[in-house]
């Protein structure tokens, strides 16, 4: 009977783990269909971007309930999860808490899981209590629709349920139960199944427990690629890729450097084509789909938390504007998910006269944008949605001449006068007078 059970669990190991190893490769392949930008400069500030926001929580603590709540969770999430260690070798091999072996270390380590895993659960239901009851209001924005509503409460529950199986594994393992520390908890479980079930129905809620904790983890481990919690894993990269550059500070496009360079060439042929180049086509001027945009950007919308910190200090979101710094993550991020499927059913991309712009943001969400990078400064893992916002407005200005008609006005009066204000030319330093 052992050898079938060690063997069905090597079947879920497989599965588990091969199913999670397919999904990545399919989140590599997505991401890469943006494209390339050379984000390796500085590798000290980046490690240590990432140690302080990834892996320190800085970001998350500036909000401190919920900064700290998460923390609490993060590092029960990390340190918990040793104990799968052990429960793979258990289920490969028929051994019963194989690491026991370390005596007075085992006792206390598995302690502190206890502990942790007890107040993950308070955590967990402080969490719930926000978000249901207490209903903070950037929980239930307009783009929290059914699915990323019930993402974040599935998650809720998923931590519940594991913490949950994890004491009631402990407190029905008579052999445990003899430790002095290991079960802080779990100790004050054990009298309740004592009292209310036989010894062969505590081996058999035992043997459940273990058996759906574990599976419950490869689940989860499954779950987190169509779940925002995704961040989990893509913290840590897109923290170590983030953009150095002080705020407000943007990039030349490299075409438009190309035209303006070759405008002030006077020896230069406007129209003459390198001959390796002529069946090359002309590079667009800023973003009107996903694969416009470089693979930062895209890695970027995959971690998003959707804690919605960007659209809750969104200025033009405040005041009532169409804008939702979230929304262009996760709109985004849809986009990118359907043409990876497109490429999953036809081998390769088919054009479904569908892209970013317009099928999913629309230009009033991007102008209403005013640009001032207090939904980069409030994200928890470095997202920057500004970057993409400001290159769909490049594709609408420099490929559709379609800004506002302020701004076309403000951009004539600089080509004719050197002045965004209708003064003449020997006139436009008049405005610091008035």
């Amino acid at each position: 009977m052992n050898y079938i059970n060690n063997i069905l669990f090597a079947i879920l190991l497989v599965v588990g783990i091969g199913f999670f190893v397919i999904n990545i490769k399919k989140l590599t392949r997505n991401i890469k269909l943006g494209k390339d930008i050379d984000r390796s400069d500085n590798p000290k500030a980046r490690w240590k971007n990432m140690a302080m926001i990834a892996l320190g929580q800085s970001k998350m603590v500036k909000r401190p309930i919920a900064g700290i709540l998460h923390v609490i969770v993060y590092a029960s999430f990390i340190i918990i999860n040793i104990e799968v260690v052990e429960i793979i070798i258990d289920g490969l091999f028929g051994t019963h808490r194989i690491f026991s072996f370390l005596g007075g270390f085992y006792d206390v380590l598995i302690g502190s899981f206890e502990i942790l895993a007890f107040l993950v659960l308070i955590a967990v239901i402080i969490f719930w209590i926000r978000r249901m009851i207490v209903r903070i209001p950037r929980f239930w924005s307009k783009e929290m629709t059914s699915w990323p509503k019930n993402d974040a409460l599935n998650i809720l529950y998923f931590e519940m349920v594991l913490m949950s199986l994890f004491l009631i594994m402990n407190a029905t393992d008579p052999e445990f139960q003899t430790f002095h520390f290991g079960n802080p908890i779990s100790r004050f479980l054990t009298p309740i199944f004592n009292d209310f079930f036989s010894e062969h129905s505590i081996h058999l809620i035992e043997q459940g427990a273990w058996w759906l904790h574990i599976t419950g983890i490869f689940i989860f481990l499954n779950y987190l690629y169509y779940s925002k919690h995704l961040h989990i894993l893509l913290a840590f990269p897109n923290t170590y890729y983030a953009n150095l550059n002080v705020k407000g500070k943007f990039d030349n496009l490299e075409a438009v450097t190309k035209e303006v360079k070759l405008m002030m060439d006077p020896n230069a042929d406007p129209f003459a084509t390198p001959a390796e180049d002529e069946n090359e086509t002309p590079e667009k001027f800023g973003a009107s789909d996903v694969t416009d945009l470089n693979w930062v950007q895209l890695m970027n919308a995959y971690t998003c938390t959707e804690c919605g910190r960007c659209t809750s200090s969104c200025p033009a979101n405040i005041t009532g504007k169409e804008l939702s710094p979230r929304a262009i993550m996760m709109k985004t991020r849809d986009r990118i998910e359907e043409i990876g499927k497109n490429i999953d059913k036809n081998g390769a991309f088919k054009d479904d006269g569908k892209q970013l712009l317009g099928d999913y943001i629309t230009p009033e969400e991007v102008w209403a944008c005013t640009s001032c990078n207090a939904c980069v400064e409030e994200c928890p893992v470095n997202i920057n949605p500004l970057s993409i916002i400001m290159d769909i407005r490049r594709y609408l200005v420099l490929e559709q001449s379609a800004a506002p008609q302020e701004l076309n006005m403000m951009m004539t009066n600089i080509e004719n006068n050197g002045a965004p204000w209708q003064y003449s030319q020997m006139d436009r330093l008049n405005w610091k007078d008035e």
